[in-house]
């Protein structure tokens, strides 16, 4: 039998229970969409299908630009397998990511891309020359002749997250209707720069669109090791602005969200967290080794969800695409390519002081003694 002091303790428990059960209740609840189109087979899996799923010139557009887009990635891979160009990142496998946002962005709008965003740049008008260079250790690759106003190419992890931030205030002060938008890795949702930079936009509610490229490895730590979160767009709740899921090798689903997301930043309705699902088929750089990390049939299951493929086959069951069409194509875009690669080639070098004509508008004496031993003017003491 229970003594009376059991006895008392017992009942203090079940009052506290009580008392738990009283005040505790359900403040708010939050959902996550995944939103697709055409499943890896091509197959509509919506009905029905957006206005632009049966616009076959802009459907062509789309498939254009995902091709020119892999074979340039190709031949860069190649050119510096044989040292005529330094490290580089691939895009292979998510190129629709790229297609997407070049393709509905406006020419006034900025783009803040990681680094593997060049279907994007090349759409908004940046030379595939432009790349290579920045690859080949020329900065002027950088220096776009086309979208000026666009952000180079980021190598550091998500610090484009704050820059697109500050330049998306600078439009909602000057009552500008553009928008910025930021692309970046699985991995920098991981870093401050990221949470500061979706708080700060939730709470001047700016027009700026970010979309993270989930390709399942930031570099070699797969999204189980770096997050207990079930998604990362959920992370957009912590900030107050809207967060969603996409296929993102369905350049359909893409095109729409993505156009949604920037509809609304531009028309002042907030910003948008976009998680685009993918796979990263190539290694992390041409520096890396993506066998040490994931097993060969892990990569030859995700081949069956790329991009291209999938879209090919959704065009050709419509009747808008044939293999004369894709050979035809090929060609092309193979010339538009080494077209690229000869300018990029016959580039002349830049001079060695010229790494210190771009870091400041007057150069600091400190550095003048430097400057002048790199053109032999000078002898460092």
């Amino acid at each position: 039998m229970l003594n009376q002091q059991a006895k008392v303790l017992i009942s203090g428990q079940q009052n506290i229970q009580l008392q738990v059960q009283e005040y505790s209740r359900l403040v708010t609840h939050f959902d996550i969409q995944y939103h697709q189109m055409i499943d890896y087979q091509g197959n509509p899996v919506v009905s029905p299908l957006p206005a632009i799923a049966t616009d076959r010139d802009q459907l062509i557009q789309l498939y254009q630009a995902m091709l020119k887009t892999r074979l340039f990635d190709k031949k860069a891979i190649s050119l510096q397998r044989r040292g005529q160009l330094g490290t580089y990142a691939s895009s292979l496998g998510q190129e629709a990511i790229g297609v997407a946002i070049g393709s509905i962005m406006k020419d006034e709008d900025v783009l803040f891309p990681a680094y593997r965003e060049y279907a994007a740049q090349f759409l908004r008008g940046v030379k595939m020359s432009e790349i290579l260079l920045y690859w080949g250790g020329n900065e002027q690759g950088m220096n776009f002749q086309g979208p000026q106003r666009d952000f180079p190419i980021c190598v550091p992890i998500a610090s484009q997250a704050p820059h697109a931030v500050g330049v998306a205030y600078a439009m909602q002060l000057r009552g500008e209707k553009r928008v910025a938008v930021c692309v970046l890795g699985d991995g920098a949702t991981s870093k401050g720069d990221f949470y500061e930079a979706i708080n700060a936009a939730g709470t001047w509610d700016l027009p700026v669109v970010f979309i993270i490229n989930n390709n399942r490895l930031a570099i070699s730590l797969p999204q189980n090791k770096q997050t207990r979160a079930q998604t990362l767009a959920q992370k957009a709740i912590a900030a107050g602005i809207a967060g969603e899921q996409v296929d993102g090798n369905d350049v359909l689903a893409l095109y729409i969200r993505i156009e949604q997301a920037i509809d609304n930043a531009r028309r002042g309705a907030g910003p948008t967290v976009i998680e685009a699902l993918t796979y990263r088929l190539c290694d992390h750089t041409t520096a890396d080794d993506a066998s040490r990390y994931r097993s060969e049939k892990e990569l030859q299951e995700n081949w069956l969800y790329e991009p291209i493929k999938r879209f090919n086959l959704y065009l050709t069951q419509m009747g808008y695409w044939s293999d004369k069409d894709e050979e035809k194509l090929i060609t092309q875009c193979k010339g538009e390519v080494e077209s690229a690669v000869d300018e990029y080639l016959h580039t002349p070098d830049q001079a060695s002081e010229s790494m210190f004509d771009y870091l400041y508008a007057t150069l600091p004496s400190s550095m003048e003694q430097q400057r002048d031993a790199v053109m032999g003017k000078e002898t460092l003491k």
